[in-house]
């Protein structure tokens, strides 16, 4: 009988990869970390201004340039950014470099002025075109409108209400405003007080003499209680009583149209002028000087 081979039976432990178990790992980690820096770049693009990623930008550039430029302990530094600024490359705390000194960076009192002036003027434009707006659309007032007339003058916004041969705003020799002027006066009032700015009123009348029946009233005395009968009505209207600066009668010594005739009707107007700051520092340095 034949002798029988042993079986000899293999076992084979499976491990757990030794050679490579832990790779997943750093892969893992390094796209963290990239999408970190991803997100963080993101951030600083949303949440800073221009000058200051020019800054970060320069200092990538040139990371040596904070310690060679010198600066307000740039040497004790352990940062380059300090006590949590946004500045990486200026010299001075707060400053970023942009080749001018400080003196050449600061806004003169006349340019605050000027951008002050521009920014009143283009809100006094914008009342202007409200007051166009409310003068097409509305029926009462578009009836009226080639007595209401707008411009923009060096002094503000004035709105000017001239008389018509055949629709005078006042009775003849008389304060007393006729209804369509209550009508205008009230419905610009509330347009009117939407700015802060002061309100000055004229009245105006034509060269032609006063009844010499009426002595002791002359144009002068008419032209100035027909400002005053306006300034009653606009603050009937809604226009705040405090805004009113000054009520002045002109009588017919600013004539409208004096180049072809003292008696046309437009030249018996209201002045209504919004005034600017300038303006209204004149008058109330004038009247301080009195």
């Amino acid at each position: 009988m034949a002798e029988q081979q042993p079986i000899i039976i293999k076992k084979i432990k499976k491990g757990g990869h030794a050679h490579h178990g832990g790779a997943w790992k750093l892969a893992y980690a390094d796209f963290v970390t990239a999408m970190m820096a991803f997100f963080l770049l993101m951030w600083l693009l949303g949440s800073t201004d221009e000058t200051t990623r020019k800054g970060i930008a320069e200092f990538f550039a040139d990371p040596y340039r904070v310690s060679m430029d010198g600066g307000k302990s740039t040497g004790e530094r352990t940062s380059v950014i300090e006590g949590g600024g946004s500045d990486m490359i200026s010299s001075d705390e707060g400053q970023i470099k942009t080749g001018t000194t400080d003196a050449e960076n600061e806004i003169s009192p006349e340019e605050i002025e000027k951008k002050a002036e521009e920014i009143e003027k283009v809100k006094l434009e914008s009342l202007k075109e409200k007051l166009e707006a409310k003068i097409n659309e509305t029926p009462e007032l578009n009836e009226f409108k080639d007595q209401i007339k707008l411009e923009i003058t060096p002094e503000g916004l004035r709105i000017l209400l001239v008389d018509d041969q055949n629709r005078p705003m006042y009775k003849l020799a008389s304060a007393q405003t006729e209804p369509h002027v209550r009508i205008i006066l009230h419905a610009l009032a509330p347009v009117i007080n939407e700015l802060p700015n002061k309100v000055s009123l004229n009245g105006h009348t034509d060269a032609r003499p006063f009844p010499a029946n009426q002595k002791g009233y002359t144009n002068w005395e008419l032209s100035s209680d027909r400002a005053n009968a306006a300034r009653f009505e606009l603050v009937e209207g809604g226009l705040t009583e405090e805004k009113v600066l000054r009520v002045i009668g002109m009588s017919s010594s600013v004539p409208y149209n004096s180049k072809t005739d003292p008696l046309d009707p437009i030249n018996r107007r209201i002045s209504i002028l919004v005034m600017n700051k300038k303006t209204e520092q004149q008058i109330l340095q004038g009247s301080s000087a009195e």
